[in-house]
């Protein structure tokens, strides 16, 4: 029986880097011709292409840009039902690179890619060991995967659901389950896999809990997320920012407190200019969601609060392009299909986009990646069958 570890909601983190390329791979499918839609925002949107269960379904992640195309996971479908990775050109022409068979492979991939130099990482939230906690995974450039480790059992971390990143030619990353206190852990990955565990999360009630974002690296230091802990809001805390040196040594930078200030952090934070910025995905002043920003040194402040309704809920990862921040909310909008925003660092919010369901999608869980001035993200449900999109958005 699969282990899925319980957490609030279902979150990705955004992890790119452009390097160089897979190469080109056949086409297993295309989607419906883009159907464009101005709006009063100026933004344009399209639909690009709608999974079917076969090629994928419900992709969680955000994508990721190598070269001229786009890399992504599925959380589910494929040839055994466990999940893909795929690739989708800018026209909407998509090919499964990989599909989980479950097992000792892997299953249920919901973190985005890494790309180093034309090898993939990523990691799957089940399967691997026989207590199925979860793998990292590579993807060579002649597209065979390998494993690469295999959480669990004991002490080791358990379920990542957060994607690696790559400092110093290792691999660094979190699990939400497992470890010293069964709370999490953040752990340190060579190339040829060997596991190193660098923190282990909830030695005491200040510390946070449950991480379920990846990390990001600012200065030579690791910084993230934990969606419980944190020191308030009671036994399970509202949450948490840390920061993590590489050889381990964390430092709860901020502990969420609930109502106006945000809880439940559950997606990675980006850096903009040397601030850090994230969301909550409830609390503020409407209980939608917060958007929040915070230095390396600990001071945080409010930058919004979802409102609800028309104005989107739930916000997901952030991207930041020239200092605006874009992202997508997954409950709200117009049609409470979710939506796509945009917002300045001192909080000027615009919605770009209501999801209105059907075949343009609906519920996107996952952030958005800048490719030749166009944002693609995708929706874990909607489309022609039900099962999610990829689209694009013209800010």
């Amino acid at each position: 029986m699969k282990k899925l570890y319980a957490v609030a909601s279902a979150v990705i983190l955004t992890s790119c880097a452009h390097a160089s390329g897979l190469p080109g791979l056949p086409a297993t499918g295309a989607g419906a011709a883009p159907a464009l839609r101005a709006h009063s925002s100026g933004a344009t949107f399209a639909h690009l292409f709608s999974f079917n269960g076969t090629d994928g379904k419900e992709p969680f992640a955000s994508l990721i840009a190598v070269d001229s195309s786009l890399l992504g996971t599925t959380y589910g479908g494929g040839a055994s039902n466990e999940g893909t990775v795929f690739k989708i050109t800018t026209a909407g022409t998509e090919s499964v690179v990989y599909s989980f068979k479950g097992g000792a492979d892997g299953a249920l991939p919901q973190a985005s890619l890494l790309d180093v130099n034309g090898t993939l990482y990523g990691t799957t939230i089940n399967g691997g060991g026989p207590g199925e906690e979860g793998v990292v995974f590579d993807i060579d450039s002649s597209l065979k995967e390998h494993v690469l480790y295999r959480f669990g059992p004991g002490p080791d971390g358990a379920n990542p659901y957060g994607g690696v990143i790559e400092v110093g030619g290792a691999l660094y990353g979190t699990t939400a389950g497992g470890g010293a206190y069964s709370e999490g852990t953040a752990f340190k990955l060579t190339t040829s896999g060997k596991e190193t565990v660098i923190h282990n999360f909830g030695k005491d009630t200040s510390d946070g809990t449950t991480p379920s974002a990846g990390l990001i690296e600012v200065g030579g230091t690791l910084y993230g997320t934990t969606e419980f802990g944190g020191g308030h809001c009671g036994s399970y805390g509202c949450g948490s920012i840390f920061s993590l040196a590489t050889s381990g040594g964390e430092k709860v930078l901020y502990g969420f407190q609930g109502g106006d200030d945000g809880s439940s952090p559950t997606a990675a934070l980006v850096d903009v200019g040397g601030t850090l910025y994230g969301t909550t995905s409830t609390g503020g002043a409407s209980n939608a969601g917060t958007i929040f920003a915070i230095t390396t040194s600990g001071k945080e402040k409010l930058v919004y609060a979802f409102k609800g309704g028309a104005d989107g809920a739930s916000p997901q990862d952030l991207t930041a392009v020239d200092g605006v921040l874009y992202g997508t909310t997954s409950a709200g909008g117009t049609s409470s299909d979710g939506t796509i925003f945009s917002i300045t660092t001192s909080g000027t919010k615009t919605v770009l986009y209501s999801f209105p369901g059907g075949t343009n999608g609906s519920i996107p869980r996952a952030g958005l990646v800048d490719l030749n001035d166009l944002l693609y993200g995708t929706t874990g449900n909607g489309g022609a069958s039900g099962v999610g999109t990829v689209f694009h958005i013209t800010p």
